[in-house]
């Protein structure tokens, strides 16, 4: 006659061993939920933030640069008042772009829709700080002797613009933020957050109180 207590062990211990076995699929599942929430809040999420427009008009700097003397100072340029004067005006445009000097289609249409109606640009600056932010080109350009590159990267021998990418809530440019998902940091001029104007300003022995956190720091560049 079969022990009943036995049968109920066997029984007990098959259960056991269907439970353990079922453990595995629901690990891997959680791992790979896991994962696949990672990605998804690390690059999707945060790329639904920023929209793509293209520039008005397409744009050679290296062209450019090869036709002027004075490289990026030739458009980009310091005024009288020691101010900066950002992307080029149509009156700087105007004196070698009265008409077109190629077949090109992008510069017949910024001589047509532009030039002739007396227009400006309405160019998408890249660099363009949130209003709360006072950056002066003179005090790193001319007092710190710091070359455009270092901000900028080699925007000077780009054959056309790229895209600009800008936050659906605040409407400035991802270059700000920068375009890791991780946050990832390879040049100077992969962000412009403050946290890197302050390693910049520890690596060149400036002054503390200028970015740094230090007494009355900060209204030196927020107003």
């Amino acid at each position: 006659m079969e022990n009943p207590k036995a049968k109920h062990a066997a029984s007990g211990s098959g259960q056991s061993e269907k439970k353990d076995g079922a453990g595995g699929p629901i690990i891997l599942f959680f791992i790979l939920g896991l994962l696949c929430s990672l990605v998804v809040g690390w690059i999707f999420v945060p790329e639904s933030f920023y929209y793509t427009e293209e520039q008005p008009i397409d744009f050679s700097h290296a062209v450019h640069n090869e036709l002027v003397d004075n490289g990026c100072q030739s458009c980009h340029f310091f005024r009288a008042d020691g101010s900066y004067s950002g992307a080029p005006r149509l009156a700087q445009c105007i004196e070698c772009h009265q008409e077109a000097n190629s077949d090109d289609p992008d510069e017949i249409r910024f001589v047509e829709e532009f030039v002739k109606k007396g227009r400006e640009v309405p160019w998408l600056v890249y660099s363009r700080q949130p209003a709360c932010v006072f950056f002066s080109h003179a005090a790193h350009v001319k007092m710190g002797n710091i070359d455009c590159v270092t901000c900028h990267g080699h925007i000077g021998e780009s054959d056309s613009l790229r895209p600009y990418q800008g936050n659906r809530i605040s409407g400035y440019s991802r270059d700000i933020w920068g375009t890791h998902p991780l946050g990832i940091k390879r040049n100077p001029w992969d962000r412009m957050k403050m946290d890197d104007c302050a390693e910049c300003h520890v690596e060149a022995g400036v002054s503390s109180g200028s970015v740094q956190t230090q007494r009355n720091g900060c209204l030196v560049c927020h107003h």
